[in-house]
């Protein structure tokens, strides 16, 4: 164990200083977040899509019965509420008593605070505290007063914490239990960089913990511990973190690493993955229709993507002096004007097979196979506005559940992508979110010839520093 690596108070109880991150789409459950708390740490229960069972012990699958996005929008919110409740209570039985639980919820998930004040209210003494990130979630400190659980925000500077505190947090200051730092370029899953931030020029975390630091002593939260989420794999690489008044108290996150692990609910196929990876395997893509950056595994499903986007030419309803040549459009061959070498372009898309023409929200146009036409159109047919808003679909679940926008051939469904990989091994055609020092596994000799620890085994294994 660290000289320095001391228990804190976290949620009213004294733990390690090792939280576990929460995952969606049924990758989190109650049993690898309850074997986390039980190791002395914090198990993190996501309620992003989590799974729940019938009467023989079996996963039951998310199947849409509604005519309407909105009446499927009203299933998935029943869907979460159910799981939510299920792995909940299975993590809380699998801690016995130790360490805290927590659930993970995304500010920008469809119906999320539906979801949050119902899980809440029928888990009153199970749950102590509330992670959200994706957005800012201005309601989350008035939500977990409600329900006297503390509540924990994802922050990617300073900056985003600042607006949040003048504008609700200090209102329910004694419930603010912590503040997690994701580092925007190294964490999985969607990140937050902001405009100002350039995706490929990653910054020390350092120097930015500091300011969010200076900014929560400001307002007299030197009490409240910040949590380090996002490249965290040996606690050694932030010795010089631990006891520095500068940073002061101090907890860490991890994503990546309780993936692998024998509790862990992925498969067999994602774990092996997950030990060859090497360094540039995961990167950072635009892709998603949160509009949010985010962190997967590079695959045959990103590639597509990354050539759909290539596939791409502005376009003109009217001839002009740049665009001038005419295109036949759609079905009614509605003539629109591209310029001559993006017609020499797009004749050669259509001859490689990529024959159908989707508009975009830009007005461009991207060049598609038939199926994959076909599987685009179904997927934007099929959406549940798992989001509050989505660029694919163009569901939004404010009034008039649509953001006013075409919706966007250029994205996927996302709620489609995650099940099926945490429910299948096809890991090829199907995103799959990591954080960036996911090459370790391959490099760390804990994980020498193919050894899956149990989340013990790993709890144990970080607090010796490694």
């Amino acid at each position: 164990m660290l000289k320095s690596l001391k228990e804190i108070k976290i949620s009213g109880k004294e733990v390690l200083p090792l939280i576990e991150g929460g995952k969606g789409i049924s990758v989190t459950k109650g049993l690898s977040s309850g074997a986390w708390a039980a190791a002395g740490g914090v198990g993190t229960v996501s309620c992003v899509n989590p799974d729940f069972y019938d009467a023989d012990g079996n996963i039951v699958p998310h199947l849409y019965k509604g005519k309407t996005r909105v009446a499927r929008h009203e299933e998935l919110i029943d869907f979460a509420v159910k799981g939510s409740l299920t792995q909940i209570r299975e993590a809380y039985e699998r801690a016995s008593g130790e360490g805290r639980i927590h659930i993970n919820i995304l500010w920008e998930m469809g119906g999320a605070q539906r979801v949050l004040h119902e899980v809440l209210e029928k888990t009153r003494g199970l749950v102590h505290g509330v992670t959200c990130g994706a957005g800012m979630p201005y309601k989350l400190g008035e939500i977990a007063a409600k329900y006297g659980v503390h509540y924990y925000p994802i922050v990617s500077s300073g900056r985003a914490f600042n607006a949040l505190w003048r504008r609700a947090y200090k209102k329910f200051a004694e419930w603010l239990g912590g503040v997690v730092y994701e580092d925007p370029w190294k964490a999985g899953g969607h990140n937050g960089l902001s405009n100002s931030e350039h995706p490929l020029q990653p910054e020390d975390p350092y120097p930015r913990v500091v300011a969010l630091r200076k900014q929560m002593n400001a307002v007299g939260l030197q009490h409240v511990p910040i949590i380090m989420a996002g490249g965290v794999w040996h606690i050694r690489d932030f010795e010089y973190w631990l006891d520095n008044e500068e940073i002061g108290l101090i907890s860490f996150q991890f994503g990546t690493r309780p993936l692998l692990t024998k509790e862990s609910p992925i498969s067999e196929a994602w774990k092996k993955r997950l030990m060859t990876l090497e360094p540039g395997d995961v990167r950072l893509h635009n892709h998603s229709p949160t509009g949010f950056y985010s962190s997967a595994i590079h695959n045959p499903f990103l590639q597509e993507l990354d050539e759909r986007v290539e596939r791409q030419v502005l376009f003109s309803e009217e001839a002009n002096d740049v665009r001038d040549v005419a295109f036949s459009l759609g079905a009614r061959k509605r003539d629109v004007f591209l310029t001559d070498a993006d017609r020499s372009l797009v004749e050669g898309w259509i001859d490689n097979g990529f024959t159908e023409n989707m508009v975009t929200p830009d007005h461009s146009l991207i060049f598609v196979t038939p199926d994959k036409k076909a599987e685009i159109h179904k997927d934007q047919a099929d959406c549940m506005g798992c989001l509050s808003q989505c660029k694919f679909s163009n569901w939004s679940d404010k009034e008039g559940n649509s953001t006013g926008r075409k919706a966007d051939p250029r994205s996927f469904c996302i709620q489609k992508t995650l099940m099926d990989v945490s429910h299948s091994d096809d890991i090829e055609n199907n995103l799959v979110f990591s954080g960036h020092g996911a090459y370790r596994f391959a490099q760390d000799p804990f994980y020498s010839n193919g050894f899956v620890p149990t989340v013990k085994e790993l709890v144990d294994r970080i607090m010796t520093g490694d």
